[in-house]
């Protein structure tokens, strides 16, 4: 059963956890080459960087300031940690050793991933497991995407394309040896993919430190970072702009591209919910379709309350209630990324839920 929102209870349930952002990405696409930038980095002082193997990246000898058995200490005060045996364990162990005192302190996580990996069962970690849960948070997911192979990639491997789906912002790489309209297609490619992430573009690993982090909700208190986290433009739009931005909502058509299964499906709806009709909207979903289910973020209208509800699979985090709305708009705004579920069946789903919460009010 989804339970109710935790700030209903009076307190912040996001405030000390520690932030954590995954870094995916297919094979080449150039994670070692970012992290073995980052890691230089004067800002990076009180980060944990988790990569699967520390040989992988070749840190120059003259970074490294102390090594225990699987934490290194870098000049400038990052962490670097191999994982160990699996990524909840290690979790685990960077928190109890910082808490001993026997690794700084650090205020936030960065994992990498392989090339070939699911980044669902990864933060489905972060909220499956009891005690990474009571520690760490997901700030988002920074997918890197090939300029070159990508469309190669989509094409013959669905991983690549499970990276894009739930990713929150994406960095194209390798764009010095791509041309124009080849990014201009690609681009289309992965919006068709994932309309709601942020595109960007990277050369040769030079991405700040500042553009992985604050991607996701940080707080219960609403603020900027709620309609980053939602995939949504403070600044307003032009008339052309928000005639295609309102084509997103109600399971509007997207390019086509190479896998016509997966879909992003953004809904929008004016009456609030009850929190109880809401609940047994997405349970039935999950109930039935969990497993096409890939990704669910939004900020719910639950009786007059803003509510943000995030989830991989069958795994959700629990919800939010904000302590305001983050802009004038106080309709509920769902973004589904599914695979072989017609919009139709999801639009329908949650407006008799909305039905229902009409009648409570009424």
């Amino acid at each position: 059963m989804f339970e109710a929102p935790a700030a209903a209870r009076g307190r912040d349930p996001l405030a000390g956890k520690i932030p954590v952002t995954l870094l995916t990405g297919f094979l080449g696409a150039g994670k070692t080459t970012l992290i073995s930038h980052l890691l230089r980095h004067p800002e990076m002082d009180r980060v944990a960087v988790v990569i699967n193997e520390i040989g992988e990246i070749g840190i120059d000898n003259d970074l490294v300031k102390m090594s225990s058995e699987n934490v290194s200490l870098l000049a400038n005060g990052c962490l670097c940690c191999s994982v160990r045996t699996d990524l909840q364990e290690t979790l685990r162990e960077l928190f109890g050793e910082r808490r001993a005192g026997l690794i700084p302190d650090f205020d936030r996580v960065i994992v990498e991933t392989t090339g070939l990996a699911d980044p669902a069962p990864v933060i489905q970690t972060l909220s499956g497991d009891s005690m990474v849960a009571a520690h760490y948070r997901l700030d988002g997911v920074v997918t890197l995407v090939d300029a070159v192979n990508a469309l190669t990639q989509l094409a013959d491997s669905p991983e690549a394309e499970r990276q894009i789906a739930l990713a929150d912002r994406l960095f194209i790489t390798k764009t010095d040896l791509s041309n124009a309209a080849s990014l201009e297609s690609l681009k289309v490619a992965l919006r068709a993919i994932n309309a709601q992430a942020d595109i960007r573009t990277c050369f040769q690993g030079q991405v700040h430190p500042s553009e992985l982090v604050n991607i996701g909700l940080k707080s219960a208190r609403a603020d900027a970072h709620t309609l980053v986290f939602l995939g949504e433009r403070l600044v307003p739009q032009t008339a052309g702009e928000h005639s295609q931005g309102s084509e997103r909502y109600l399971g509007a058509s997207l390019p086509a591209r190479h896998d016509p299964a997966v879909k992003t499906v953004s809904l929008r709806f004016d009456q609030p919910f009850t929190w109880s009709g809401f609940a047994a909207a997405m349970e039935m979903l999950l109930t039935l379709r969990g497993k096409d289910l890939l990704r669910v973020k939004g900020i719910v209208n639950v009786e007059g309350n803003p509510v943000v509800v995030q989830g991989v699979g069958h795994v959700f985090h629990p919800p939010v209630q904000l302590d305001h709305w983050p802009s004038a708009d106080t309709g509920s705004r769902l973004v589904f990324i599914t695979r072989n579920i017609p919009a139709e069946v999801i639009k329908n789903l949650f407006q008799a839920a909305e039905a229902l919460g009409e009648g409570a009010s009424s």
